[in-house]
């Protein structure tokens, strides 16, 4: 798609007074500093052509200015407290950039530096459909949500419970399967038109589009930190993941008839996939530990009529009741975070 002479203006909003991390836009995950990812996500755009940075610190400013962004501004203190709102920010940028360059966006792309993992095809998807339908003022990243909102309660001071939703009578009455989908803005990437800001005094405007994604990666506690520096070094490759067979990647016979167990395809999809970015994979089995029998060539031949990519099996895992490793991976974690179904 030809953008012609059109301005898209990456926006990527960094202030430096984290409460729950400590300069969290600027803390290392995989050996980058968080804001730098976002940076990165705008130069790899088919379509963005500037990238601001507006933060309120010079040591954010130098990092963000190091990776490619422009920081044409500091931003003032008063739109950089907890409570301060986008649009603050938004008009404090977009103004400063009309009254001092005569700049003017035709689209702005908001990026938050706390997403250091997005697909930049999905922000170039974005700006299409925005750049297909002008009557859009401004398009949200969207993921659907695990929970049901018809379901939800507020609890009121006399302690009566009021329903959060009321589109459907006794909603709350009704099995969750016949529900409506809801769905909840995940914050990745958000584009919308400058009319929202001088117009409507609005980060959405009055018409607003919602894009699908599956993940939700913000980052705002050191817990996450680590959860997203393991899907980055995943996604990275050169890692070595080690799989057990049995419950895992076969379903566990508790007669130890090995050759009657049947594939888990969600988990060998998800293992095909980290070979796939570059990763070693090591399957280890404790089959014909206690019995002495060789199970190899049954388990080899599953692996393979069952589509499983490897690089080397083992039969060395000895019996327990409980299994303790300091540098585990569970199978939840493993299909939240790269299951595509």
């Amino acid at each position: 798609m030809e953008t012609g002479e059109l301005k898209i203006l990456a926006l990527i909003t960094a202030r430096s007074g984290s409460k729950s991390v400590k300069d969290k836009n600027i803390r290392p995950i995989d050996g980058k500093p968080m804001l730098a990812y976002s940076v990165e996500h705008a130069k790899a755009s088919k379509y963005i052509n500037r990238i601001v940075l507006t933060t309120d610190s010079e040591k954010y400013a130098e990092i963000g200015k190091e990776y490619g962004a422009e920081v044409p501004f500091i931003r003032p203190a008063e739109y950089a407290t907890d409570s301060a709102l986008d649009i603050d920010v938004f008009e404090h940028a977009l103004g400063f950039l009309r009254d001092q360059e005569g700049y003017e966006p035709d689209l702005v792309v908001h990026l938050r530096p706390t997403y250091p993992f997005r697909d930049v095809s999905d922000i170039d998807t974005m700006i299409e459909k925005m750049l297909t339908d002008d009557t859009i003022d401004a398009l949200r990243s969207v993921k659907k949500n695990t929970v049901v909102p018809h379901k939800m309660w507020y609890l009121k001071e006399d302690g009566l419970l009021d329903p959060l939703m009321k589109d459907i009578p006794e909603a709350y009455n009704m099995p969750r399967q016949v529900l409506p989908d809801t769905y909840i803005q995940n914050g990745n990437v958000d584009l919308l038109r400058p009319r929202c800001i001088w117009e409507y005094h609005s980060m959405t405007g009055k018409k607003i589009m919602g894009y699908e994604m599956k993940e939700m990666y913000d980052v705002d506690t050191p817990e996450d930190f680590d959860r997203v520096d393991r899907v980055l070094r995943a996604r990275k490759g050169g890692q070595q993941f080690v799989f057990d067979i049995d419950g895992v990647i076969a379903t566990y016979r508790d007669d130890l008839a090995y050759e009657k167990a049947l594939p888990n395809q969600r988990m060998i999809d998800i293992i095909n996939q980290l070979y796939d970015w570059g990763n070693r994979i090591v399957l280890y089995t404790a089959r014909g530990y206690v019995t002495k029998i060789d199970w190899r060539p049954v388990t080899e031949k599953q692996m393979e009529e069952w589509g499983l990519k490897y690089h080397e099996l083992l039969f060395t895992k000895p019996n327990a009741d409980f299994y303790v490793d300091d540098k585990m991976m569970d199978i939840e974690f493993l299909y939240h975070e790269f299951s595509k179904k």
